[in-house]
């Protein structure tokens, strides 16, 4: 990536040398341009928001900015994408959204998230710590700001108004008004499932901003509900991606001897996840923890995985997550373990199933959904 900063080399995380997609867009280079253009002063303490695999704090990295981040694979990228290019350590801070942010920020760059709801989660929790003075510049490609995100920012900071799109990508103004009322944070928000969704049914679920579907119960977990494996006494057991962590919760209602684990690579989805847990009094073991998939869990020590993947990273459609957590889950389960997925029915995942298990199996189906049963021989 070629920088005013000069030369960045950049790669996302985990590193794929099969993986076309690269650790930046236009959009990032249309910020660093303008920064470096409108000779913007990166002075005190400049604080980046959604940097996706780092490229913006590595190639500002001598003024020792502050990133924060809800993706766990972003911030290791950062680290590695650091690393590469010679940035000392600790010349970046790097805090995820869990984190207590910054009490004063002086410059404070964006890079709009898909999430509606976690832009404006961050910027009601960075907002008390801006100040007049605060230069805020936001990027995204064009088809992800809209007006809904050029509002938000008004509402929370202040006046905002847009640049003219350059290569697809599109920069955003704000003039803060400490003095203007802000509304209050309504997140985490919480919600009750309905009647009929088994064991949850009826259930708190307990969301932070950014989990998907975070203001309801999606339609593919709500069929996944009702086809998850029963009759089953204790084992481990993995609610791999969890998000809010609905579906471990109802595996360990159903079977209070199960040790469930909850893993998600999203800071905003465990910490939703616990939250849920916690909040309708589940009996047993449970752990929480952020990573890439089951990585550090030893093979052979699971008996079921459950597991609704992904089929995007940002804006591009990809199949790359959902292969790479069956792999994972392979490597994880005992003999006779076995991996329940719910998923599209067009992404066709019975087919990568059977290559890498041996066999696949058709537990329930509707016109848009599948839940599929591979076993571990």
């Amino acid at each position: 990536m070629t920088t005013p900063w000069g030369e960045r080399v950049l790669a996302r995380f985990p590193e794929d040398p099969r993986d076309r997609l690269r650790a930046w867009d236009a959009s990032d280079d249309y910020l660093l341009r303008h920064l470096a253009e409108r000779r913007v002063p990166l002075s005190g303490t400049v604080v980046v928001v959604g940097d996706r695999w780092g490229a913006l704090v590595t190639a500002l990295a001598e003024h020792r900015p502050t990133q924060i981040t809800d993706s766990w694979l972003g911030q290791q990228a950062t680290r590695a994408n650091l690393a590469r290019n010679g940035v000392e350590p600790g010349a970046v801070r790097l805090l995820t959204t869990q984190d207590p942010p910054p009490e004063r920020i002086d410059v404070l760059l964006v890079r709009v998230p898909k999430s509606l709801a976690l832009l404006e989660d961050q910027l009601l929790r960075l907002a008390p710590a801006v100040h007049g003075g605060t230069v805020v510049v936001g990027t995204g490609m064009v088809k992800e700001i809209h007006t809904s995100t050029l509002n938000l920012f008004e509402r929370i900071l202040g006046p905002t108004r847009t640049s003219l799109a350059e290569r697809k990508a599109r920069l955003v103004f704000c003039a803060p008004d400490p003095a203007s009322a802000r509304p209050a944070n309504p997140w985490p928000y919480r919600y009750t499932l309905p009647e009929d969704v088994g064991p949850v049914s009826g259930r708190t679920v307990v969301n932070h901003a950014g989990v998907f579907c975070a203001d309801r119960l999606d339609i593919g977990t709500r069929f996944f509900l009702k086809h998850l494996p029963a009759g089953r006494d204790g084992g481990r057991v993995v609610d791999l991606g969890c998000g809010n962590g609905v579906v471990g919760t109802a595996m360990a209602l159903a079977d209070p001897r199960a040790q469930v684990l909850f893993v998600d690579e999203s800071f905003q989805a465990v910490a939703s996840a616990e939250a849920t847990y916690r909040a309708n009094g589940v009996p047993g073991h449970a752990e929480f923890r952020v990573g890439d998939g089951l990585s550090g869990v030893p093979a052979g020590s699971v008996d079921l995985v459950l597991n609704n993947p992904p089929f995007h990273s940002h804006q591009a459609t990809t199949d790359a997550t959902a292969r790479r957590m069956f792999a994972d889950a392979r490597r994880t389960l005992r003999p006779g373990g076995e991996l329940w997925v719910i998923g599209n029915r067009h992404l066709g995942y019975h087919v990568h199933l059977r290559r890498l298990f041996g066999n696949s199996h058709l537990v329930a189906s509707d016109p848009k959904f599948v839940v599929l049963r591979a076993v571990k021989r």
